[in-house]
């Protein structure tokens, strides 16, 4: 008994310690802080706020569930200790601030904003083991989390995934209204876990799909509302290894990847205990750090509330702005991406020799083959939101939205291995690690950034300001100069430069406000 005490420990210090307060005044940050009061409710004082509850049951899982001493989320106060080591000079780096375990803390920002997350490894890593935990921290008992997660199998058919038609009714109905479903329990569960995705069947994939964006299930014109829920699949590995192709829609729905990192051996006594005790951390879980349905809402709402300030906006703009561009892929200006390209079936290495004398090694985007979606953008800014969210802060930094980028992306952008980039010395082991890569990526853009000074040279956002100011009340005369304007930095931009994606999308956008400043224009006239 004295050993599952130790297993239930929840944390009663702050998890994450910050300044006391300073004498109460109001202030318009608070707005974006603390629990959303609605109506007559009333924040209970005496219970922790949602986001120290959150870290609370981040700190009870990596202690005592899930023994993962990965701490690669790293962040820093001030400059880290780091040490290089062995032939390849690889770099140990000591985080001076709380840094975090990637494979428990993605998972619970996951819960936290109801979106779906994918688990990569080998089998016994814990995948499984940790999405079952996100099912018990919603509440739901051990065994109806076990019995409600889905297998995939090579037979599993649309019926094994949502439901059967009652076999009375297919005998007596005389229409398909008459006959109801039996749905699947788990259909109506707020965590849902499919394990070995990439072993169901297509076709089965494809009502799972259907599911997973757009909350319906759907049998002989029957319809089954699924509510929000936070989604968990897990796969061997991420490159078609399982006994179906993932369908390129169903991997486009994944939020997030998470890899599951190897067992430290250093820790077997941890394992041993848990074996001479007969304990198992998914059925001790403290009552304290299990979320009502409630407090998952209003975390939902204060993680969205959690400011982005322009600055961090911007260098996500100008980071997503490198990949899409591509010069010899259309002769319409805007019809120069690399989608373009993928849609008319054009083999990648014909485009690639046709490269117009751009510095390759310079230009982000040839390490990649595609560019990045609108629902890209959207997860990046709700999971920075929610990591920042996370920490106890009151807006998101640099350094949540660089952390959040490679999980994200991991999936999203496809590296072209052939680049110059990886020819480099050093930089072969890209190839295969795609999370450091990625973050490479997002620290190359920001130092493009910096050197073009765009925090205080951006002629663009300039413009845009200006614009999005309104148009009430313009003169004609102002509408004249402010097309000059345009027409002049596009001018100067047009005298030798070569073409990168940043400038192929600012130049996309001058196009539009010169578009809606000459409409206004011919408006005035017609007046």
């Amino acid at each position: 008994m004295a050993i599952r005490n130790i297993f239930q420990r929840v944390s009663q210090s702050p998890t994450n310690p910050h300044p006391a307060p300073e004498t109460r005044s109001f202030d318009i940050a608070d707005l974006y802080r603390g629990p959303l009061l609605k109506g007559d409710e009333e924040t209970d004082t005496s219970q922790p706020s949602l986001d120290e509850k959150l870290r609370q049951a981040y700190f009870w899982i990596i202690n005592t569930a899930i023994i993962s001493p990965h701490y690669d989320i790293e962040f820093n106060e001030e400059p880290p200790m780091s040490y290089v080591l062995g032939d390849s000079k690889c770099r140990l780096t000591l985080p001076s601030s709380q840094s975090y375990s990637s494979f428990i803390l993605l998972p619970l920002l996951t819960f936290a904003t109801r979106r779906k997350c994918l688990f990569i490894g080998g089998p016994g890593r814990g995948k499984t083991a940790s999405a079952v935990l996100m099912g018990i921290l919603a509440g739901y008992p051990i065994k109806e989390v076990r019995r409600a997660m889905q297998h995939g199998h090579p037979q599993m058919t649309i019926a094994d995934l949502l439901g059967n038609p009652l076999p009375a009714d297919l005998v007596s109905a005389r229409s398909i209204d008459d006959i109801q479903i039996s749905w699947r329990k788990w259909l109506g569960m707020r965590v849902k876990i499919i394990d070995e995705y990439n072993r169901i069947p297509t076709r089965t994939q494809s009502a799972l799909l259907t599911v997973m964006s757009d909350n319906y299930a759907e049998i002989l014109n029957h319809i089954f509302e699924c509510p929000e829920a936070a989604w968990y699949l897990t796969a061997n590995d991420d490159q078609g290894g399982g006994t179906y192709q993932v369908i390129e829609a169903l991997r486009d729905r994944i939020d997030i990847v998470v890899q599951a990192l190897a067992f430290n051996p250093r820790f077997l006594n941890d394992l041993l205990i848990r074996i001479e005790e007969n304990v198992h951390p998914d059925e001790v879980v403290p009552q304290q750090i299990i979320f009502s349905e409630k407090e998952i809402d209003r975390m939902q709402e204060e993680i969205r509330l959690v400011p982005v300030p322009s600055e961090i906006r911007r260098r996500l703009e100008f980071f997503a702005s490198q990949f899409e561009f591509c010069e010899v892929a259309g002769n319409q200006f805007e019809y120069k991406t690399k989608d373009t390209a993928r849609l008319a079936g054009v083999e990648w290495h014909i485009l690639t020799a046709l490269d117009t004398g751009r510095d390759r090694l310079k230009d982000l985007g040839c390490q990649t083959k595609n560019g990045m979606s609108v629902r890209v953008l959207i997860t990046l800014l709700i999971y920075s939101k929610a990591l920042a969210y996370f920490r106890g802060n009151r807006i998101v930094g640099l350094d949540d939205l660089r952390q959040i980028i490679p999980f994200v992306l991991h999936d999203k952008l496809v590296p072209d291995i052939d680049a110059p980039f990886f020819d480099v010395p050093g930089h072969a082991v890209f190839r295969t690690d795609r999370i450091g890569w990625l973050w490479n990526l997002f620290d190359q853009s920001c130092a493009e950034y910096d050197r073009l000074d765009l925090d205080r040279d951006d002629p663009v956002s300039a413009l845009a300001d200006e614009f999005r100011r309104g148009l009430d009340g313009l003169s004609a005369t102002e509408t004249r100069k402010r097309l000059v304007k345009i027409e002049r930095l596009i001018g100067e931009w047009s005298k030798g430069r070569k073409l990168y994606g940043h400038l192929y999308d600012d130049l996309l956008n001058l196009k539009y406000l010169h578009q809606r400043y000459s409409n206004y224009l011919h408006w005035l006239k017609m007046q």
